[in-house]
């Protein structure tokens, strides 16, 4: 590709390559938001996923056809990404079609077992969670979502305002 089939051919690709294609992503990160590599839906998380795979693949080229075509597709992925979100914010038929809900695991103190069966969450999962956003007493725990991305938020204190649980679906 650059020093036909020597050792400082190997080297060249490595680095010129992985350079010019995290360039690449940096340039087009810049041009479609802030948005792009965050992890706010799944759909977010595959984006993000398959982006470090396709900068691999770019890195890994063994000619400036691979190169392109890897780099064509992490542009054309955060592209499809930014399109996904704008229709998401404009129309709430789009929203409800490639968004799932979240999900209500505990609410004032209570495991609520049933959703935890139909997310398939193990309460050791959840109790390492809990353990983890440092709750010291169940009668703490205000709400415990799971979210859309497959986080877990943890809301505990002395109380909760509803605003935070719209949107959250309860599993009876």
């Amino acid at each position: 590709m650059f020093v036909e089939n020597t050792p400082l051919d190997i080297l060249l690709r490595a680095l010129l390559l992985s350079t010019f294609a995290v360039s690449w992503v940096i340039l087009v990160v810049r041009v479609i938001g802030l948005r792009a590599f965050s992890k706010m839906t799944a759909f977010d998380f595959v984006v993000t996923v398959a982006i470090g795979s396709l900068l691999a693949g770019a890195s890994q080229s063994t000619d400036w056809s691979g190169f392109a075509q890897a780099s064509l597709a992490s542009a054309a992925l955060l592209g499809v990404q930014y399109i996904v979100a704008r229709l998401r914010r404009a129309s709430e038929a789009f929203e409800n079609v490639v968004q799932n809900a979240p999900v209500l695991l505990m609410r004032d103190g209570e495991i609520l077992t049933s959703a935890l069966s139909a997310t398939r969450v193990a309460e050791d999962d959840l109790v390492a969670k809990l353990r983890e956003a440092n709750v010291l007493n169940l009668s703490e725990v205000r709400a415990v979502v799971l979210e859309t991305t497959g986080d877990i938020s943890v809301l505990h204190g002395d109380s909760l305002q509803e605003r935070l649980l719209e949107g959250v679906k309860r599993v009876d």
